[in-house]
């Protein structure tokens, strides 16, 4: 198979073959305006499988989304066909109204505009803590 370079965009790679789709879906990205390329399960000699998304034009993404969905992959910043920058992920310490409080006792269940604030407690299980009532989410699980 053959997928052409990109002379601008980014790819972000290393992706958990399987995890690019979801990373697709939280970057929320318009497929009918964006080129994207999605390779699955491609050879990795390092992972033996894994995903690869490459997008045309689009340079700005919001990395704590990633981080948190696929903290080992990498983004490669491509300018004029070359990497201009080479950014290493990791999971980010706060992120806000990326993951969801399933607590129905949570003020977020009851209060539309209360922003879903969740904090890294435990980087090795992935585990995040809501800010208003202390339930705890296993990224691990959750992907």
């Amino acid at each position: 198979m053959l997928v052409n370079s990109i002379e601008k965009g980014i790819v972000i790679d290393h992706i958990t073959a399987g995890l690019g789709a979801k990373i697709l879906e939280y970057l929320d990205i318009d497929l009918n305006t964006n080129t994207v390329a999605f390779i699955m399960n491609a050879c990795s000699k390092k992972h033996g499988k894994k995903d690869i998304v490459k997008i045309q034009n689009l340079i700005d993404v919001n990395l704590d989304v990633l981080g948190l969905i696929e903290p080992n992959a990498t983004v490669n910043v491509i300018e004029n066909g070359e990497i201009v920058r080479k950014i290493t992920l990791k999971m980010p310490e706060t992120v806000t109204n990326v993951i969801k409080c399933k607590n129905p006792r949570c003020v977020t269940s009851v209060e539309a505009n209360a922003p879903h604030i969740f904090h890294l407690i435990d980087a090795e299980n992935r585990e995040y803590r809501c800010e208003y009532c202390d339930e705890i989410v296993s990224m691990k699980e959750a992907y």
